[in-house]
């Protein structure tokens, strides 16, 4: 079957509505955090990054034992690493040499050293989920422990059942299944916490883990040509169009309470989690007015360039900033503040990172890594 001609919005392999639903995702992520009315739901932007991290190291992955018959974890590791930690490490370096200023943000309950040693060895879920442990202005980097811990294990699997020769419909139904197993699990050890806290199962590596798994499942679909048949007719736009309403509507839906319901970790996560995939499926499968507001350069870039950054430093600027600057003119000031060091940060920290990474990947006479590979591969940094 020949291809669909390819739409618009790509351009150098990227698709940019991808890189503009990043920007709707982090959002969505900062308003929560600075309690703005009307985005009560935290973990919907979180979601929307799940969901679109597993599809995108999918994508690779699959790619890559296409190509060569083989899939290189120790190489997939090592990407990973260069690409996302030189931000991390710098926003752990400025937050502790603040903590004197910052260190009680949100009721921390650790040092300065010991937030910084969770931060940088990927285990913030962990010390959340099982031992209750806060790291303050570091909270966020819970989820990319989520992620770390996923890719651990997520890629070998895979090479795994490749190497048995199992077809799509085995994997596809591996993937479902663990994704019914978790969302059950979550709701059989759902138990309430006392004081607004979030349940200690939104941090497990393993309760939680229904969006990533959906975003491979969504990738490995979008592999077979009876996939890609379908979401490029009509059934893409509807995808679109559902999981564009599925995504924002849930943030009417769901309430500021959703931390003390077993509904929202049974019914609501993954029905976010559903809705996300759909509407990656449908904007990389088929032009749309979405996908069209979406890949409008600053909102694509912005998602490419300055979520990941963005992420990581927006609250160190509440905790530093909104004590003394209450109010909505607080709020805008921390946006100010931490859009601009994401710049910075993006600019003088990951680029020179990420040259690096090429040059020390692309060995004397050696052509460096395809354009389709970086392009895809920088997709795969998150907020």
């Amino acid at each position: 079957m020949p291809s669909a001609p390819p739409t618009p919005s790509a351009r150098r392999d990227r698709v940019l509505p991808l890189d503009g639903l990043r920007t709707v995702a982090i959002a969505f992520v900062v308003l929560y955090h600075l309690h703005v009315p009307g985005f009560g739901s935290g973990f919907v932007g979180v979601n929307v990054f799940f969901v679109l991290s597993g599809y995108l190291i999918t994508g690779l992955l699959i790619s890559e034992h296409r190509k060569s018959g083989r899939i290189r974890l120790g190489r997939f590791w090592v990407r990973r690493l260069l690409r996302l930690y030189p931000t991390l490490l710098a926003v752990v370096v400025v937050g502790m040499a603040l903590w004197w200023l910052i260190g009680d943000y949100q009721g921390s309950t650790m040092s300065a050293l010991g937030a910084a040693g969770v931060a940088l060895s990927y285990t913030g879920n962990i010390a959340r989920s099982f031992f209750g442990e806060s790291q303050g202005v570091f909270s966020p980097m819970w989820s990319l422990s989520m992620e770390e811990q996923f890719y651990l294990v997520w890629p070998p699997l895979l090479v795994l059942l490749l190497a048995l020769a199992a077809g799509r419909r085995v994997i596809v139904s591996v993937l479902a299944a663990l994704v019914v197993g978790s969302v059950v699990a979550s709701g059989f050890l759902f138990d309430a916490p006392s004081g607004g806290a979030t349940p200690d199962i939104y941090f497990s590596p393993v309760l939680n883990v229904a969006p990533l798994l959906l975003g491979c499942l969504l990738a490995v679909v979008l592999d077979s040509e009876r996939g890609k048949a379908l979401l490029r007719g009509r059934a893409g736009s509807a995808a679109t169009w559902i999981g564009l309403a599925g995504v924002v509507g849930s943030l009417a839906v769901i309430g500021s309470g959703w931390q003390q319901q077993v509904t929202t970790f049974t019914m609501m996560l993954p029905g976010v989690a559903v809705a996300s995939a759909l509407l990656i499926g449908g904007l990389v499968s088929r032009p749309s007015w979405p996908a069209r507001m979406l890949s409008l350069s600053p909102v694509a870039w912005f998602g490419r360039a300055l979520s990941y950054p963005l992420y990581l430093w927006h609250v160190v600027f509440i905790a530093l900033l909104e004590p003394i600057v209450p109010g909505a003119l607080g709020k805008v000031a921390v946006i100010a503040a931490a859009v601009v060091t994401a710049w910075l940060s993006h600019r003088f920290v990951e680029r020179p990172a990420l040259r690096l990474k090429d040059k020390l990947e692309s060995p004397k006479g050696e052509t460096p890594v395809s354009t389709g590979e970086s392009a895809r591969e920088s997709e795969l940094s998150r907020a």
